[in-house]
């Protein structure tokens, strides 16, 4: 009975890329998977994803080399003398603390489910022997976000090139040429919309792109982002996920993208894109006990949002190990992802009560890419059942999602993708 159980848990994790345990609050994910639900046509690279976290196939001196590196960094650590924790820090300690026992249970649950960890070690290469992409470098990394602020913006254009024999939803947009199934619109401060049930090509300055099924994003600055307000509170959204750009000392001397002080975070209009029956707002925060606090006592109260639950995701290597030592303080192998509710007309106590902390386990991707983890929380969603959901700040794309940010196209470069 056990195995068939096991073996039902992985035919659905197969198809979904969701791997649920047994009576327990804790799902493995493997993004991959989940992200080509998105896509008919492509989909997303196994070797570009994992970029990290895999066994490289370096010679015996660079793993001899990589070993001395690490051993060496190790000792300085040890060397470090300790120094007592200030208020903040205690604080934050006393949070970990609480949370690691659950972290330990679902790390327990990963280590002993051994036909999950046998598909886990192949993520990287399964379906695709013949693939040998790794992941693309990332030149001009800043093109997207600072071409937002130019005097130009307006001008830009994106050529949208749906395939053949496409199938348009019932309200499209604007005209697509019917010779050649080709769509050129400006592509900044602009609901640019892929309406159609298969994913489309893209191409904007010479670089392609690939646009997910019934998908749109608007790229603009933080100014413009009231444009997407809707008309009326009955098409707000009801899925709301929020990645801010927090400020980081490892992210500025990265140079990976530009962060934002902790104040513009309360100018987000997240009441008025809300539903009006209601909306999930799910916030993904750093563990520093200053952030925690400026979320629980100003920005949640700022945006009506009503704290519920907490999701954590714990890191972990393509063996089932963590990234990270659990109790390294300034690197805890996992993040946090606050849960809240910005209650409508029904109050939506029953999505409240019904809500319980959880652990998302998966392999992490590029520095700062989140797992997809918004099918986890539809569940969970108020209003109607088929629900609209925007990603704030949002760095790629999903299919029936709306992305917004300076940047949402940065994971959509087709370097990312191979076709099926």
């Amino acid at each position: 009975m056990e195995e068939s159980k096991t073996s039902d848990r992985l035919s659905v994790f197969l198809d979904s890329g969701i791997y649920r345990f047994e009576n327990s609050n804790v799902v493995f994910i493997d993004p991959v998977r989940v992200l080509n639900l998105s896509y008919n046509r492509h989909r997303v690279s196994p070797t570009a994803y994992y970029s990290r976290f895999f066994h490289s196939k370096c010679s015996g001196q660079d793993r001899h080399e990589t070993k001395l590196s690490s051993s060496s960094k190790k000792r300085k650590r040890r060397e470090k003398k300790p120094h007592s924790l200030n208020e903040r820090e205690r604080a934050a300690d006393q949070r970990h603390r609480q949370a690691r026992p659950m972290l330990l249970k679902a790390l327990e649950c990963l280590l002993t489910a051994t036909d999950l960890l046998a598909i886990m070690r192949n993520l990287r290469s399964e379906s695709c022997p013949f693939e040998c992409r790794e992941a693309p470098l990332h030149h001009n990394e800043h093109a997207l976000t600072e071409l937002c602020r130019v005097w130009q913006a307006p001008l830009y254009e994106i050529t949208l090139n749906f395939p053949k024999h496409h199938e348009p939803s019932k309200d499209v947009g604007s005209p697509i040429d019917q010779c050649n199934g080709q769509r050129i619109i400006p592509v900044f401060n602009n609901l640019v919309v892929n309406e159609t049930i298969s994913d489309v090509d893209a191409e904007f300055l010479n670089e392609k792109y690939i646009l997910p099924r019934e998908s749109c994003f608007y790229m603009s600055d933080l100014e413009q982002i009231h444009n997407l307000i809707p008309a009326e509170s009955d098409c707000g959204f009801n899925l709301i996920v929020v990645d801010p750009p927090w400020e980081n000392a490892s992210a500025s001397q990265k140079l990976l993208y530009p962060t934002l002080p902790n104040r513009y975070f309360l100018s987000l209009p997240i009441k008025q894109l809300a539903h009006i029956d209601g909306a999930l707002i799910a916030l993904w925060v750093t563990n520093r006990e200053k952030l925690r606090n400026f979320v629980e006592k100003e920005l949640f109260p700022s945006w009506g949002a009503h704290y519920a639950a907490t999701f954590y995701w714990l890191k972990v290597k393509a063996d089932g190990s963590l990234i990270s030592d659990l109790d390294l303080f300034h690197h805890r192998p996992y993040e946090c992802l606050l849960l809240g509710y910005c209650h409508g007309k029904g109050r939506n106590s029953e999505h409240m009560s019904s809500w319980s902390d959880k652990v998302i386990i998966s392999i992490p991707g590029d520095y700062s890419r989140k797992p997809p983890i918004g099918e986890l929380l539809l569940e969970h969603v108020p209003g109607p059942k088929h629900a609209r959901c925007i990603e704030l700040f949002a760095r790629e794309m999903i299919g029936g999602w709306t992305s917004w940010g300076n940047e949402p196209l940065h994971f959509q470069k087709s370097s990312y993708f191979v076709e099926r």
